[in-house]
């Protein structure tokens, strides 16, 4: 690969702050989109958005652009989280999470034994916007989120199924759940709306190695189960891989309670169908690392890459060598001339 200019690109990955990164390797323009919520130190723009930062190879970064603001008519227009951009029928979507703090959420009044938990609850879904390249400008599909309005929801990812269906599948919050879940929700095929009921593929709970890293007995807790950053692959077997991430419980803490750090897991549907069944696999990553997805670079062999962020706070974009053989998957070295090491 060429080395790009300096001055259109000057930035490497540990100048970069980015949380929930998503990169579309674009074969028409050969570069790299890596799309984040809006930093407005970097981009110049105080607005609630998702910016991006464009590379030919993966070593030097443009500074980045707003490509969408959220705005009328969209219902929810604070957060813009995990931004995803999909080639979909020849028209660039854009999926990101946006959240209404005022709008709450009816909550069910708590019985004599405090259950269920009174935790606030707000609007928070997924919303769809178009563009017609990858540099933007993304407009609203429509005012509404594309998971159900009286769930609290975030992280939604396109996947198409073997008949050419649309769905979303997304994470159900813990907020909401105390032990959250991945649905999916059937879309329409134009992405503006859903097309019919969610189905349920699994809880966080489910992840056994979770409950094999408590370090003891807690008091005081009654234990949520983060469900994040979903993305599905379709594995040389023909089974369905997909990563998702959530908190470790390893550590115990003075008040009872259980803590961890970010991790970066995965589960394989050997049937091939997004319905599962869904078996959990030991983590790909722990160091606080996670809201991982793999995109294939644009050289000859297009090798699979995992890009993570790390740490969760005040995170920069991590990348390795991924492998994806039969049905499983097995990390491989850290790129760190790409990105700093750490």
């Amino acid at each position: 690969m060429t080395t790009p200019d300096a001055p259109e690109y000057p930035l490497t990955l540990p100048e970069m702050p980015l949380h929930d990164p998503y990169v579309l390797a674009d074969e028409a323009t050969g570069q790299y989109f890596l799309y984040t919520s809006n930093v407005a130190a970097m981009s110049g723009e105080d607005v609630v958005g998702t910016m991006v930062y464009r590379s030919r190879d993966l070593r030097r970064w443009s500074r980045p652009s707003v490509v969408f603001r959220a705005a009328e008519p969209m219902a929810a227009r604070q957060g813009a989280w995990a931004p995803e951009v999909h080639v979909h029928r020849g028209r660039y979507i854009l999926l990101v999470t946006l959240h209404d703090e005022e709008a709450t959420l009816p909550v069910p009044a708590a019985d004599g034994y405090g259950l269920p938990v009174p935790v606030r609850n707000h609007v928070r879904g997924t919303f769809a916007a178009v563009a017609e390249s990858p540099s933007g400008p993304f407009l609203p599909l429509a005012e509404g989120s594309l998971t159900p309005p009286d769930f609290m929801a975030l992280d939604g990812t396109l996947f198409v199924d073997p008949e050419g269906d649309p769905w979303l599948v997304y994470a159900h919050e813990w907020l909401q759940k105390i032990d959250g879940t991945i649905e999916a929700i059937p879309l329409r095929e134009d992405l503006a709306a859903a097309a019919g009921e969610p189905i349920h593929l699994f809880r966080g709970s489910e992840a056994a190695w979770l409950t094999a890293d408590l370090p003891r007995p807690s008091a005081h807790q009654l234990a949520p189960y983060v469900t994040d950053g979903p993305q599905l692959l379709r594995a040389p077997s023909g089974a369905l891989i997909m990563l998702w991430s959530t908190y470790a419980k390893d550590r115990a803490t003075a008040t009872g309670m259980v803590e961890g750090d970010y991790v970066q897991t995965w589960a394989v549907a050997e049937s091939g169908e997004l319905a599962g069944p869904w078996v959990q696999q030991e983590p790909l990553l722990r160091q606080d690392s996670g809201h991982g997805m793999v995109f294939r670079a644009l050289d000859g062999d297009r090798r699979p890459l995992l890009i993570v962020h790390r740490p969760f706070r005040d995170a920069r974009g991590k990348l390795y060598d991924l492998e994806i053989e039969g049905s499983g998957l097995r990390i491989g070295r850290q790129l760190t001339e790409l990105d700093g090491g750490g």
